[in-house]
Formats: C-alpha cells, sequence, structure tokens
C-alpha cells in the first residue's frame, strides 16, 4: 500500500474506546448496578440499535436530540440495487438515541405477552449527534429501569426511584450525592396562574431546566424574548428559587394554594408530598434528597415526577442520574393511557467525568489474580494442572506459556497488575511444593502444592 493511500484507523470523533483497565471498571459498575436493579425485581430486556425513524420521531419524541439515519451502503458490483434499497417513509431506519422511546415501541410490539405493571432494566448503548467534546460522547452506554402500567401507576414507583438511586451510588461509593425531586405538575401550574399561555409553558420549562447553565438573568431574559413579562418573569425566578428542608420546601408549596387555577398546581404538590412520604419510608437518608422546584427535564413526555441526581463538591459534572414520569408515551403507539416513571445512568458519561475528577480509578488491566512462572517448558504438564487447580477454587489464573528470564515475568505480572507468581521449578516439582511471590509486598514463601489455593486466597486483597 502507498503512504497516500494509509487509512485512518483512528476512532471517529465521539466514539469512545476502553482500554482493558477501563473496560473491566465499566463491567464493574454494570454489575453493580444491575443487582441493585434485579433486588427491586426489575428484569432485563434489549432493544434493537435500530428503530424506524416514524417511531423514534412520534409526537415529538425527539426532543433537541440528532438522529442518526442508516442508509445501506452497496457494494461496487451492486449499484443497480440502489434504487431498491432506497428507504423512506415507514421505512426510513435510524439509531436509537435513548432507552426510553424504544421501550414504548417494545411494549407496543409485546403487549400480549408482558405482565403489568411491566418492570424492566436495559443497559444498551446509545446514539446521538451532538457535538463531541470532553465527557460528552456520541455513543454511549445507558443504565434505564422504567416501571410501566396499563391505566394507573402507583406513585410509591415514584418513591422507589430515589431509593435505588442511592443504593447504587453508595454500593460505588462515590461519595456524598443529593438527588433533587420535583413535579412537572406543579411547575406548570404555577405558569398558568400566572396567565401564561398554553402554548408558552413548554419553552418556560425548558428555559427553567438550563438555570444552572446559564444563570438567572439570562433566565429572565430568554423569558422576557418569548413574550413573558418582566413581572411574570420575576415570579418565575422567586417560585424556583424557594428552598429550605423538604418539610419547610411543602409548607410554603402548601401555602400558594390560593392561586388562580391551582387545580393542577394543587395536584402537583400532593403527588410530590406522597412521594416524599414513599422515599422516607424506604428508609433513605434525609441527606440524600430534597425538592429543588428549578428542576424541570427538558423532555417533552415527561409529567409528573422528575429526579435530577448531583454530586455534591463536583457539581459542574452535571446531573449523573436523572428520570421521570411520563402518561403519554406509550399510548403514542397503542392509543390508550399507559404511565411510566424512569431513570437513567448515562453510564459512559459517568466513568469519564469520574475518571476526570480522580472519584474513581480503573482496576487492574487483567481480571487474572495469579500468574504461574514458566520455568522450563518439560514442567508445563505440571503448570497446566496447577493453573486448572486453582481456577477450579475460583482463582483467576493466567499460565505464562513463553519461556523468558523469571524477572521479566514478575515485571509483566506486575504490570497487568497481578498481585501473586507461583514458581515451581524442578526441585519444587520433586516435592510437590511451590514458591509463591506476593509482587505487592515482595514476600515470598513455600507452599504445598495441596495448600496453594488456600495461601492464595487467605492472601489476596
Amino acid at each position: 500500500m502507498a503512504k497516500s493511500d494509509k487509512i485512518n484507523f483512528s476512532t471517529p470523533s465521539g466514539f469512545p474506546e476502553f482500554l482493558p483497565s477501563e473496560k473491566r471498571l465499566e463491567l464493574y459498575l454494570l454489575d453493580t448496578i444491575r443487582r441493585v436493579f434485579e433486588s427491586y425485581g426489575f428484569t432485563p430486556i434489549e432493544t434493537p440499535a435500530v428503530e424506524r425513524l416514524e417511531v423514534l420521531q412520534a409526537k415529538g419524541n425527539q426532543g433537541d436530540n440528532i438522529i442518526y439515519g442508516i442508509d445501506p451502503i452497496l457494494p461496487p458490483n451492486r449499484q443497480a440495487e440502489k434504487d431498491k434499497s432506497g428507504e423512506t417513509g415507514s421505512e426510513a431506519r435510524a439509531l436509537k438515541f435513548d432507552q426510553t422511546v424504544p421501550l414504548a415501541a417494545y411494549i407496543a410490539r409485546h403487549l400480549n405477552e408482558l405482565t403489568f405493571p411491566f418492570a424492566r432494566y436495559q443497559m444498551d448503548v446509545v446514539f446521538r449527534g451532538e457535538r463531541a467534546k470532553d465527557g460528552r460522547f456520541r455513543q454511549f452506554r445507558q443504565c434505564d429501569i422504567d416501571v410501566v402500567a396499563r391505566r394507573e401507576l402507583s406513585l410509591l414507583y415514584d418513591a422507589q426511584m430515589p431509593a435505588i438511586i442511592t443504593e447504587i451510588f453508595e454500593a460505588i461509593n462515590i461519595g456524598d450525592f443529593l438527588i433533587r425531586i420535583n413535579n412537572r405538575k406543579v411547575l406548570t401550574g404555577f405558569f398558568k396562574s400566572l396567565g401564561i399561555a398554553e402554548n408558552q409553558i413548554k419553552f418556560c420549562i425548558n428555559i427553567v431546566d438550563t438555570l444552572e447553565k446559564i444563570g438567572e438573568n439570562k433566565v429572565k431574559s430568554d423569558l422576557e424574548k418569548e413574550g413573558i413579562s418582566a413581572e411574570q418573569a420575576e415570579k418565575i425566578i422567586e417560585f424556583i428559587k424557594i428552598d429550605g428542608s423538604v418539610d419547610e420546601v411543602l409548607d410554603k408549596l402548601k401555602h400558594l394554594a390560593n392561586l388562580p387555577e391551582t387545580e393542577q398546581f394543587s395536584l402537583g404538590v400532593t403527588e410530590l408530598e406522597t412521594v416524599i412520604t414513599g422515599v422516607r419510608n424506604l428508609g433513605v437518608a434525609e441527606n440524600r434528597f430534597c425538592i429543588d422546584l428549578s428542576i424541570a427535564r427538558g423532555l417533552d413526555y415527561y409529567t409528573g415526577t422528575v429526579y435530577e441526581t448531583t454530586l455534591l463538591g463536583h457539581e459542574a459534572l452535571g446531573s449523573i442520574c436523572s428520570g421521570g414520569r411520563y402518561e403519554e408515551l406509550v399510548g403514542v403507539f397503542l392509543g390508550e393511557k399507559m404511565p411510566g416513571v424512569g431513570i437513567s445512568i448515562g453510564l459512559t458519561r459517568l466513568i469519564s467525568r469520574l475518571l476526570k475528577a480522580g472519584i474513581l480509578s480503573t482496576l487492574a488491566a487483567t481480571p487474572a489474580q495469579v500468574m504461574v512462572v514458566n520455568m522450563q517448558d518439560d514442567l508445563m504438564p505440571i503448570y497446566l494442572k496447577v493453573s486448572q487447580q486453582l481456577r477450579q477454587a475460583g482463582i483467576n489464573v493466567i499460565t505464562n506459556f513463553d519461556k523468558r528470564p523469571v524477572g521479566k515475568q514478575f515485571q509483566l505480572a506486575d504490570k497487568q497488575g497481578i498481585q501473586f507468581c507461583v514458581i515451581i521449578g524442578s526441585q519444587e516439582a520433586a516435592a510437590q511444593k511451590s514458591s509463591l511471590k506476593d509482587l505487592k509486598t515482595g514476600e515470598q514463601i513455600e507452599v504445598l502444592l495441596e495448600n496453594l489455593a488456600e495461601q492464595i486466597k487467605s492472601r489476596l486483597t
């Protein structure tokens, strides 16, 4: 191949690629998250990476997300098929940009095969055509749970979400975090009470949702540009800045019940109180959650409870887990009321942010805990037998098949984060013994082969 024909094999911008130590961290986190999800009875599903475009765009589901379309690329010898392969209308396909819209389509496809309320978890890769930058990707893994019911869904499912978030982040030990809870009905009802037109409420919610990013003055300015009066904008800012303990905020909201057109507002406050009571009954510590009236969640399909989780001391990382309740999303496909509630952890983004902040560390490049050193090729049958015995005892083992200086083999093990090396030469083999070297401490002891697994297990750190 000529130099000018050299292929650019670097990864496309925004499409991450993990080293083994990073991938092992991701798998550890996935296992931890999965255990918590399953402890609450959530069941796994997987939906295709590709959906029909009309599904992803149904009634505004796309939001502000840029969707990657799928077009077939034909080889040179099949160009005659090009006109036949064009996909338009219902045949147009695209990569999924989240898990919730595909879930709605999944339920519609399998309605008579599922039991409701249907509680599922999904840990798939999704694709968004946004500008790639530090901590933002075009391909990333999301860990989602949702509960969907037919006609009615208890608010206690909403209360369960903060309990699940708490268990996950306490299990992976990332430090102090705060789950901020609100209800979209509270916001929508308050905007209505100010006389804001129905067709302006969506915009107001979207602007309020950007408060932390753009600041109070810019929020006011953007509201006024949309035709919201300066007085209305000021009242909105005052409202979303209401703070205090959970009970103090609820009390302040109840005292606003005399606002005009407060039916939706009052319903939102009642739902919020019900959710908070459930969160407390599930044993979530008071310092793990709060009511934050600035939390709006920009996606159009949220209608009730909404959540965002912030890592305290690292607020610049943004939300590390978010979600909420929706009423009409599944009904878009079925024409019946199917309320749901769910949360999502953008795991790829989270790992990137936490590693950069020094909150998490990568794992060893290999899961192996032991390397069986190759002292001489004629002893390989013994090395293979010892390796298998250790594996059967639940120990992860690399057998070194390549003959090289012992020091080099120690360096190879140490570089991969392997703690122990098992050394068996002619004398050790004859005596049914081995030398066990701890690369962390430098200690080396003699161990009978029959006791080797027990010794390693007792020393693993």
